[in-house]
């Protein structure tokens, strides 16, 4: 998920959604996704969002409560998938596995104590990604015509590289690490009310007097989803030693320090697996009734739960003024 302390050199700035229209934002599907996918079980009742055969999608719930948000401000989402994960971020997946087990445990404890607010957090904490989430959360978005990019490994790298690309405006992510994949402009806080914030990539090099790469190597010394940062550096350490000893490795030398595949996570970041085979339309026709049938039919979820998202959509269809959508 990357590494929070890039905040204290990120430039942001709020902007209002109302100077983002006729945007195009790349998001990081799986991020944005599973904020609300957490928050969805956590503030819906299950039995919502289970069929009667005992699948789970409360994904679809997620999905048309988040989309509004774009179309209401005439931004046009294209949802970047993960393709494979690099073997540097196992040890991480693994943690993150074993961490979501103690919350099963404990998910187990209250349900048989009755707690009901416990229950709700830690179901919440208990979700992943499953193979069927990731795919009905994929149909629906094609009902809706919303593009959908499959990267080789990272869709954050992914969509990094197709704004560095011109094919899109912003990166759409939670994560600070689209600084050190050379996103030009990265909203955050789509998932939350209210405006985004804007990271400005050319501007925290600017600030810091940093290159692309010294930016990198600040951040492999603080860490990042494939290392653990160097004890006692923090960012702003990071950013003077680097800037004293030129790079990394000088860094590193100058104190006695190792980072385990160095070479290859700073590789990950200035040159990642990504692929130039997209192609998307950004004057989108979505089939709203096509994929209200798909939600509340085929996966039985009930109207009243998603019935205002789907609204919304309609509604701001109208007021765009784009008469092919349907």
């Amino acid at each position: 998920m990357g590494n929070a302390d890039l905040r204290q050199l990120a430039a942001l700035e709020d902007v209002p959604l109302s100077s983002l229209g006729g945007s195009v934002v790349a998001v990081d599907a799986h991020n944005w996704l599973y904020r609300y996918l957490t928050t969805t079980v956590r503030f819906t009742r299950s039995r919502a969002y289970t069929t009667s055969d005992g699948e789970e999608v409360a994904n679809l719930v997620g999905v048309v409560q988040g989309l509004p948000k774009f179309f209401e401000h005439d931004l046009t989402p294209v949802f970047v998938f993960d393709g494979g994960v690099t073997d540097l971020k196992e040890a991480e997946v693994d943690e993150r596995r074993e961490q979501r087990e103690r919350y099963e445990e404990l998910l187990a404890e209250a349900r048989e104590s009755g707690d009901a607010a416990e229950i709700s957090t830690l179901e919440s904490r208990t979700q992943r990604l499953t193979p069927l989430i990731q795919e009905t959360t994929r149909d629906l978005l094609r009902h809706l015509d919303v593009p959908v990019v499959e990267a080789p490994a990272e869709g954050e790298a992914q969509a990094a590289y197709m704004a560095r690309q011109g094919a899109v405006d912003y990166v759409g992510s939670e994560d600070y690490d689209t600084l050190l994949l050379g996103a030009p402009y990265t909203l955050r806080q789509l998932t939350s009310s209210g405006d985004p914030e804007l990271m400005d990539f050319e501007a925290t090099l600017a600030e810091h007097d940093l290159t692309w790469e010294q930016l990198v190597d600040v951040g492999i010394l603080c860490g990042t989803d494939f290392n653990e940062g160097v004890p006692g550096i923090g960012p702003k350490t990071a950013v003077k030693l680097v800037r004293e000893h030129g790079d990394l490795w000088g860094v590193l030398d100058a104190r006695d320090a190792y980072v385990e595949h160095a070479d290859l996570i700073r590789e990950l970041f200035l040159d990642p697996t990504v692929t130039d085979d997209y192609d998307f339309e950004t004057s989108l026709s979505p089939d709203v009734e096509a994929a209200r049938a798909y939600v509340c039919e085929e996966w039985e979820v009930p109207n009243e739960e998603v019935e205002r998202g789907f609204d919304r959509i309609e509604a701001s269809a109208a007021q765009t003024g784009l008469d092919d959508w349907v």
